[in-house]
């Protein structure tokens, strides 16, 4: 969390939040993401009788899932205040959904290159490591868990969910409140990593430095067009050395 500036200087406090899908790991193969997604077709099955609901009906990357769930209900011909109504509900049976079957968490889902080992060197030099993802809050933690990510995350874990709020240029904010009372004093920089331009915004509405990795669906172009101009763009996280000296470490 702090280091020192190299002249015996005051100590710089650094945070990191990362955002899960595209990021962190990859869907792959024809079962890909396959607990998320089934967790969403359950939710749908059990609170509106919707049968085999599918989420790739609705342009979906970079959103909530509770967008998600509002979005695909009204698709499958649910009133909008109805789906509303009913989101507590849906996103219970989707977190229900996901502890009953999390031994299956792994199933077409890969961590991406390099991020086992960047997420290793930042714990190794204390700096609280955090989520920002628009996953629910139970989901989010059972994937870190069963693909081996999770013991590199500060604890207490911290982040912002799309179990907080459906916006997601709120949860680095929420993310930095709950961070700096689990790390009192504040943070001299504070860092989002994500992969979509959802990520971007939210970083830079939320006072953090966008950091835009190219490992999911959207180019570096789509990326820097949702900038405000000081978004920071790599091509992966496999250079862990160059991503700490971004953090001035």
């Amino acid at each position: 969390m702090d280091k020192s500036d190299g002249n015996g200087g005051a100590k710089k406090r650094v945070m990191v939040t990362f955002d899960i899908d595209g990021t962190l790991i990859v869907s792959t193969g024809s079962n890909s993401n396959r607990l998320h997604r089934q967790a969403f077709a359950y939710a749908l099955k059990q609170v509106f009788g919707i049968n085999d609901a599918n989420i790739d009906v609705i342009p979906h990357h970079g959103s909530t899932d509770p967008a998600i769930l509002l979005n695909t209900a009204v698709y499958y011909g649910i009133s909008s205040d109805l789906a509303a109504e009913k989101l507590p509900e849906m996103k219970s049976k989707m977190v229900e959904y996901a502890i009953n079957n999390a031994k299956h968490v792994g199933e077409g889902l890969e961590v991406l290159p390099g991020v086992d080992s960047l997420l290793d060197v930042l714990s190794s030099n204390n700096v609280p490591v955090g989520l920002v993802t628009g996953n629910l809050e139970d989901i989010a933690w059972i994937k870190m868990e069963g693909l081996g990510l999770r013991k590199h995350f500060s604890v207490p874990n911290f982040g912002g969910f799309g179990s907080d709020n459906i916006d997601r240029g709120e949860l680095v904010k929420i993310a930095a409140t709950r961070a700096e009372k689990l790390f009192p004093g504040g943070f001299d920089l504070r860092v989002h990593v994500g992969d979509t331009p959802n990520d971007i915004r939210a970083a830079e509405s939320g006072g953090a430095i966008a950091v835009g990795v190219c490992t999911g669906v959207f180019s570096r172009a789509e990326l820097e067009m949702a900038s405000n101009g000081t978004a920071i763009m790599l091509p992966d996280l496999t250079d862990s050395k160059g991503f700490m000296h971004l953090l001035g470490f």
